[in-house]
């Protein structure tokens, strides 16, 4: 019944579309014209609208947490069948689940690969907040700690950011309930598991599988009303690397 809700909407035009579609010509030299090439004005493609989402992606140097091209907007190899997404997709991201992310926040990011995202919103969580990372690849997850080390030690000293190792699909109970998740990787179908986790007036959002040719991977927004009833919401097309076992990713070809 989801699926076919979702696919329903898919004919519905967004201006979130519209400036992710020219959002691929947000590239830069520095972190600073990076951010600048993505911002809502006429220097940009207006794929963020608020300055807090400027002021944290300004803060968080994309180049600690990617050794090659940093600054073009597009996915980059970071390893193991793995990407960090293109920077218009972290600026979207961020900008969906912004009225989520606020001082004491709890927050899951799941794949958190590179540890980029997970340390942005855990910027925008404040001392009081908690963001975990949770990612299924050992190597991935000590790659994270050593690309937040470099500039954010501070916040795991704090306890404010985790990254855990395990299986993303099952969330992480212990933190659990969850203002914000985000799910970096395309899920067959909407995960029961994460929605348990999700607090009322909760967010998350995720690709999802349509499982046809046609429709393909769809961006999918997540609001979850009451413990009974949640809406969604299809924001746009997009292609990710699948969630699945550690098996099947580093087998992937």
């Amino acid at each position: 019944m989801l699926l076919n809700r979702l696919k329903q909407r898919i004919a519905a035009t967004t201006l979130l579309s519209a400036a992710l579609t020219m959002a691929w010509r947000s590239h830069g030299r520095t972190n600073n014209e990076l951010v600048t090439a993505l911002r809502p004005d006429a220097l940009g493609n207006g794929v963020y609208h608020s300055e807090r989402v400027r002021d944290v992606m300004l803060a968080v140097d994309r180049a600690d947490f990617c050794h090659s091209n940093p600054y073009l907007d597009a996915p980059q190899t970071i390893g193991y069948n793995a990407t960090i997404s293109a920077p218009h997709m972290h600026a979207s991201a961020l900008e969906l689940l912004l009225p989520k992310l606020t001082n004491g926040s709890h927050v899951l990011d799941i794949g958190s690969g590179s540890g980029y995202l997970t340390t942005c919103m855990a910027h925008l969580v404040g001392s009081e907040g908690v963001v975990v990372g949770i990612e299924h690849i050992p190597q991935l997850v000590n790659l994270s700690i050593a690309n937040i080390r470099k500039n954010h030690s501070e916040m795991m000293d704090d306890g404010r950011l985790k990254i855990i190792e395990g299986d993303g699909r099952l969330g992480y109970p212990a933190a659990a309930p969850y203002n914000a998740i985000h799910v970096g990787a395309a899920a067959e179908s909407l995960p029961q598991n994460l929605v348990d986790q999700l607090a009322v007036g909760g967010r998350m959002i995720l690709p999802v599988n349509m499982n046809d040719t046609r429709n393909g991977q769809r961006y999918v927004q997540v609001d979850k009303i009451s413990d009974s009833e949640i809406q969604t919401k299809d924001l746009m097309g997009v292609i990710y690397v699948p969630l699945t076992s550690v098996e099947h990713q580093i087998g992937r070809r």
